[in-house]
């Protein structure tokens, strides 16, 4: 983790606008009529509507996605009893994640009030204006109280996150971590240190996991909680179990569990030894652990570490509960947040972390591979699979437990409607997926020996998308599969190179022979060409040994597409191939062409390239709505360029009139609707929203295209090869392992109609 100095903190969070948060107008407000719908007169009727009943506040206000953040002060990170003022940064910053994580607005609220009773009846003034309270920073012993008076009297999901949200995290982490230690929760002995609201809560949810409470041995400043103890509150008595004293490093001698939520430099390497094999250890003190993590895996090589920092493995971070916790208690409308739904939440995200982890979250921690085990005990904070993994797990249990009051009632739909409220939704890639995976299909991989290359066939493989055939230096590639933990059970590994190939190579080279023999191909020529990894795999697409065939991540554009079209060649009644790009942007999906093969078409090839670009998209059971652009708006500019497009529409209309396309028109007026039917009613793309753009250039295609990606940081597929015999496509020079994954699938799509 980079050194976070002083004063870069400090400016951070002075820059620009001062603070973390901002709130902006969900609905119009340009002219007069918008602003008297949003204020008077028109805001009577909502209220009006809420005074007949009351629970249609959830319908016209922002209550039922709104949570306040609260705290006094008194217990602010490690800092201790600062203020509410001083607390502030902090309740902002968890609106901010609130916000990223989960698409939850929120008032961070600031209370000056240390009086338990004062709080409550602050928080219970102020509580119709919220669907949900996030307790925060507040000192224990009052912190139980509060939450408990609070959850009485009011019927909406309230949580102390300190109490809580570590408790649900580390017992996540407990789960897999006993797995992988191969050892039962009922059976354990359990060190903790430290017994405030954090570790209270962390310990009775260990208990309601299975563990014993004769089995858990907690210490406050002053020792074992134990019978011997007359100085304990309630809280604490329910785990003063022990009738024997004992010192915190006799306690260490065989504990299989450790948790530390005190102070740092409390825990030595001789208590470490001590303890059981593979032991488990949750130094969980901030920003110092209770053991450094560095001197706890010196002694001991079979321990299972956690801690709260960021810099080390298994970060146990409250961004993985809170966030979509109340995310799902908002979605059912729930009156609490209770113990179902706490558990809920511990094995949702137990069982994400032993899922394939997507490389966009191994990219964003900088690993070269992550995957469950001793360093991968809980999902990474940057994990997108969160929100639909578990919110749904605690609306469920909402439901189950008699707290939910708007059932959910079907599950695949709100698991969507989760995605689309962080962008991760995106119904193209769905239905591209989909229709890959109903006819999966064998895929040349022509650079094997890239990493990228076989993490996406490793995807595509386990997806259920692809058959795939590695091409590339054995040894390289299995050294890679390696080293990476790549898993490919059975796969097919060719290097063209090895004379294993010879007899394949002279096939090969004798039918590419024929092929371009009067174009000045040598025999001898065509065979060594074979052992080229595109000229190979493109002849084993072509040769019927494989379906499809995806290149391109290493070598340029230009250099890897002229083979293939001289193996491949054009489809039956095709003259002009073209490269179709598509964008994932929020108004939808947005395809480009041509963007990467004909310099300068004519008028006959637009048509053509529009024609088959529209085939393509009809395959991806998207309907093409298709603007020819240009300088000018149907002859408003005569030109070169503008008057091909022009003829093009005209061939388009005449010969294909069920087809909705029309041009020559300017880009703002495509995409803008309003603006077409205001200054163009008669164009038939009126009342359209235009999601296919048909370029006059190579020059323009390309260029927009890298503007778009660049301006709306959207998801790229291709480029697509469109009008080839047989399915090759060629991925941008240096593509992520995503833009690979996606481009199998739809080179799968392409064979499945070829």
């Amino acid at each position: 983790m980079a050194k976070i100095r002083k004063q870069d903190a400090l400016d951070y969070h002075a820059m620009g606008r001062p603070g973390k948060i901002e709130v902006i107008p969900t609905k119009p407000y340009s002219s007069q009529r918008d602003l008297s719908l949003a204020y008077s007169p028109g805001v009577a009727e909502p209220c009006l509507k809420i005074a007949e009943n009351k629970e249609d506040v959830y319908k016209y206000t922002s209550k039922s996605n709104l949570v306040a953040v609260i705290s006094n002060g008194t217990a602010v990170l490690g800092l201790g009893d600062i203020g509410p003022e001083a607390s502030k940064p902090v309740m902002e910053g968890k609106g901010l994640l609130f916000k990223i994580f989960a698409d939850i607005d929120v008032f961070d609220i600031e209370i000056d009030a240390k009086d338990p009773e004062l709080f409550i009846q602050t928080v219970k003034a102020i509580a119709p204006t919220f669907g949900g309270i996030n307790l925060e920073d507040i000192k224990a012993p009052e912190a139980f109280e509060i939450e408990r008076r609070l959850k009485e009297e009011l019927d909406i999901p309230i949580m102390h996150d300190d109490q809580h949200g570590t408790a649900i995290i580390s017992s996540a982490a407990l789960l897999n971590a006993l797995e992988l230690a191969k050892k039962k929760i009922d059976r354990v002995k359990i060190v903790i240190s430290g017994a405030g609201a954090s570790a209270m809560s962390c310990a009775r949810l260990y208990v309601a996991l299975g563990a014993k409470v004769s089995n858990i041995f907690m210490f406050d400043s002053k020792g074992l909680l134990g019978a011997f103890r007359s100085d304990l509150d309630e809280m604490k008595t329910f785990f003063a179990v022990h009738k024997k004293e004992c010192t915190f490093e006799e306690a260490f001698k065989g504990a299989d569990v450790f948790l530390g939520l005190s102070r740092g430099g409390l825990v030595t390497k001789e208590m470490i030894k001590k303890m059981a094999k593979d032991p488990i250890v949750f130094a969980l003190a901030n920003p110092d652990p209770e053991i450094s993590y560095k001197e706890a895996t010196s002694v001991r090589k079979d321990i299972i570490m956690a801690t709260g920092r960021s810099d080390h493995p298994n970060q146990v971070n409250n961004v993985l509960g809170f966030p979509f916790i109340f995310r799902g208690a908002l979605d059912v409308r729930a009156t609490s947040i209770n113990e179902a739904m706490k558990l809920a939440a511990v094995k949702a995200i137990a069982s994400l972390a032993k899922e394939t982890i997507p490389e966009e979250v191994i990219e964003a921690y900088g690993e070269k591979n992550i995957s469950f085990g001793r360093d991968q005990i809980i999902p990474k904070p940057l994990d997108p699979r969160l929100i639909y993994s578990v919110a749904p797990a605690v609306a469920k249990a909402a439901m189950e437990s008699g707290v939910a009051r708007v059932p959910i009632k079907d599950w695949n739909q709100y698991v969507q409607e989760l995605k689309a409220r962080l962008g991760l939704d995106n119904e193209l890639l769905r239905n591209i997926t989909s229709k890959a995976q109903s006819s999966p299909k064998k895929v040349v991989f022509a650079e094997a020996d890239n990493v990228k290359i076989l993490k996406a066939a490793q995807v595509s493989y386990e997806e259920g998308v692809a058959f795939p055939i590695l091409l590339g230096d054995r040894h390289i590639i299995l050294d890679l599969m390696n080293e990476y933990n790549i898993e490919l059970p059975e796969v097919t590994i060719i290097d063209p190179k090895e004379e294993a190939e010879a007899e394949r190579r002279k096939q090969f080279g004798a039918f590419f022979f024929e092929q371009r023999k009067r174009k000045g191909m040598m025999e001898f020529e065509a065979e060594k060409l074979m052992r080229e990894r595109n000229h190979f795999g493109a002849m084993m697409v072509n040769m019927g040994h494989a379906d499809a065939m995806v290149t391109g991540l290493t070598r340029s554009y230009r250099s890897n597409v002229r083979p293939l079209l001289q193996i491949i060649g054009l489809d039956k009644e095709v003259k002009t191939a073209a490269g179709m790009y598509i964008l994932n942007t929020k108004r939808g999906p947005l395809f480009l062409a041509d963007t990467t093969v004909n310099l300068n078409p004519t008028a006959e090839q637009i048509a053509e390239i529009t024609l088959n670009v529209a085939k393509t998209i009809t395959r991806l059971k998207v309907q093409p709505k298709i603007a020819l652009l240009s300088y000018s708006n149907f002859g408003s500019s005569p030109g070169p360029d503008s008057e091909k497009m022009a003829q093009a529409v005209a061939y388009l209309h005449e010969n294909h009139p069920t087809l909705h396309v029309d041009g020559e028109i300017q880009a703002n007026f495509a995409l803008n609707s309003d603006l077409l039917l205001e200054k163009f009613p008669f164009s038939r793309l009126v009342g359209s929203e235009v999601n296919t753009l048909i370029f006059p250039n190579l020059s323009s295609g390309n260029i927009a295209y890298k503007l778009l990606q660049q301006m709306t940081d959207s998801d790229a597929i291709g480029p697509v090869l469109i009008g080839l015999k047989k399915s090759i496509h060629v991925v941008q020079l240096g593509a992520s392992v995503r833009e690979i994954i996606n481009m199998v699938k739809v080179a799968v799509i392409d064979a499945q109609n070829k």
